[in-house]
């Protein structure tokens, strides 16, 4: 587990894991509104550094502070706003987790150290280094869901063309 500052004193915390055996209950107490505490699952497989999760994250917190979230939590918005795209369901399916995941960024804001503990209980995984996600990500699925060509990786990091479209999504 790692904790960064995003904004104004805001912080995010990050764990990673994998070989996770229960994510079908996780979606569901999610999905239920019954998580505790609140926190995002991603499917780390689509995230191949933590810079884009951080742009995502500040991207959050500026929505919250202007009274603009488009889904109701903090938590699913930064699922949605990691996704780069404006459609909010096809956004929480293929960024979030689902009955099959088995690779899983847990991500909490202004978490306290008990509050991330917890999220660790809930997930039955193997926590794992977050330095683990560049030799983890799936590259092919990564540029189709973003639609990045290899043209513009032959310029710019996969990180990179993730965070740009994150980034533009609005003014586009």
């Amino acid at each position: 587990m790692k904790v960064f500052n995003v904004n104004n004193g805001s912080t995010i915390s990050l764990a990673l894991f994998s070989d996770v055996t229960n994510s079908k209950e996780l979606l569901d107490s999610m999905q239920a509104g019954k998580l505790e505490p609140e926190v995002a699952f991603l499917n780390a497989s689509l995230i191949p550094d933590v810079f884009p999760v951080l742009a995502s994250a500040h991207k959050t917190l500026v929505a919250k502070s202007r009274e603009s979230l488009t889904t109701r939590t903090l938590h699913s918005e930064l699922v949605y706003n990691y996704s780069g795209s404006k459609h909010i369901t096809e956004s929480l399916k293929k960024c979030g987790i689902s009955d099959s995941t088995t690779y899983i960024l847990a991500a909490r804001f202004n978490a306290t150290p008990d509050e991330m503990k917890a999220v660790e209980k809930l997930i039955n995984g193997k926590e794992i280094d977050l330095e683990e996600l560049e030799q983890r990500a799936n590259q092919a699925q990564i540029q189709k869901q973003y639609k990045i060509s290899s043209v513009e990786l032959g310029i710019s990091s996969l990180a990179d063309a993730i965070t740009c479209r994150i980034a533009a999504r609005d003014a586009l």
